[in-house]
C-alpha cells in the first residue's frame, strides 16, 4: 500500500498594503451602512468613528459595537482602524470627557480586532503654539498608554505639528503604544516637507496613513503622489491606507472614491 507524500501547506502572504476609507468621508460616520458603501467602492476596509457629536458614547455601547461587527461580517469588509474625530471639537488637551473616550476606544478596538486608533488634534484641539496643551496631552497619554500596550493597540497622533514635534511628544510619553498617524496633505498645508519627514519618522513611527486631497480626487490636486508612493515604499511601510476627503464639490461620492481607488492601485499593490 502506497502512502501519498505529505505536502506542506503555506498560507498566502498578507498584502503589504490594504486600502480603506474614513466612514465620515463616505458619508456614513459610525453607521453600519459604511461597509456597504465600501463594497460599492471596492475597498478592503473602513476606518470607523469611535463616536460622533450626536452619539458620544459610540462604540462603548455594546449594541452599537455589535452592529459594526455584524456589518463587517456580512459584507466581508474589515474594520481597518478606529478614529476619534470628536477630539477636534472636544479637545483632548482640556476636556475631561475625552480621557474616558480614549480609554474606552482601546477596549472597542480590542473587541473589533483592530490595532490602530486615530486621535485627532485639529480645530479646537490644535496643538500648534500651545505648550500647555502639549503638556496636558502628554500627561493624559501617559495614563492610557500602558492600557493600550497591554491590549496591543497603537494610539496615532494626527495633527498639524511637524514630524519632530510629534516625536517630542512620543518620546515624552515614553510608550511604544503612541505613534504618528501621518497625513501628507495636512503636513504640506502646515508648511512641512513631507519628503524629509517620511524617512525621519520611518515605518517605526508611522502607524497608519491618510490619502487625501481636500476637494480634489487623488492625482488631480497639488500633491506629488508618485513621489509619495516611492517614499512610502522606501521606508518599507506596510499596512492600511485610508482615503479621506478626495471628492470634488458636486461630484458623485462613490464614483469619485472608485476613481481614487483605481488611482492608488496604479501606485500600490493591494493584492
Amino acid at each position: 500500500m502506497c502512502l501519498a507524500a505529505s505536502q506542506d501547506w503555506v498560507l498566502p502572504a498578507a498584502p503589504r498594503f490594504q486600502l480603506g476609507a474614513c466612514d465620515w468621508s463616505v458619508g456614513k460616520a459610525l453607521n453600519p451602512e459604511a461597509f456597504d458603501r465600501a463594497t460599492q467602492i471596492g475597498l478592503q476596509g473602513i476606518q470607523i468613528s469611535y463616536n460622533t457629536s450626536k452619539d458620544q458614547a459610540g462604540l462603548s455601547v455594546p449594541a452599537t459595537l455589535q452592529l459594526i461587527k455584524e456589518a463587517s461580517k456580512r459584507t466581508g469588509v474589515k474594520v481597518s482602524s478606529l478614529a476619534i474625530g470628536e477630539l477636534n471639537r472636544v479637545p483632548y488637551k482640556s476636556d475631561p470627557r475625552t480621557e474616558e473616550w480614549v480609554w474606552n476606544s482601546v477596549n472597542a478596538a480590542k473587541e473589533l480586532g483592530v490595532k490602530v486608533i486615530l486621535l485627532a488634534f485639529f480645530s479646537d484641539g490644535d496643538l500648534r503654539n500651545d505648550e500647555k496643551g502639549k503638556k496636558a496631552v502628554i500627561e493624559r497619554l501617559k495614563k492610557v498608554a500602558s492600557h493600550a500596550e497591554k491590549q496591543g493597540i497603537t494610539l496615532g497622533i494626527e495633527s498639524y505639528l511637524s514630524g519632530q514635534e510629534h516625536l517630542d511628544i512620543i518620546h515624552a510619553v515614553g510608550s511604544k503604544a503612541v505613534k504618528v498617524y501621518y497625513d501628507f496633505r495636512n503636513s504640506v498645508d502646515a508648511g512641512h516637507d513631507i519628503f524629509k519627514e517620511i524617512p525621519m519618522l520611518g515605518k517605526e513611527m508611522i502607524c497608519e496613513i491618510h490619502m487625501k486631497e481636500n476637494g480634489q480626487r487623488l492625482g488631480q490636486g497639488t500633491l506629488d503622489w508618485p513621489r509619495i508612493a516611492e517614499a512610502v515604499k522606501k521606508i518599507d511601510y506596510s499596512g492600511w491606507m485610508q482615503i479621506e476627503g478626495a471628492t470634488p464639490p458636486g461630484a458623485d461620492l462613490v464614483e469619485s472614491y472608485q476613481q481614487n481607488r483605481t488611482y492608488l492601485e496604479s501606485l500600490f499593490s493591494f493584492k
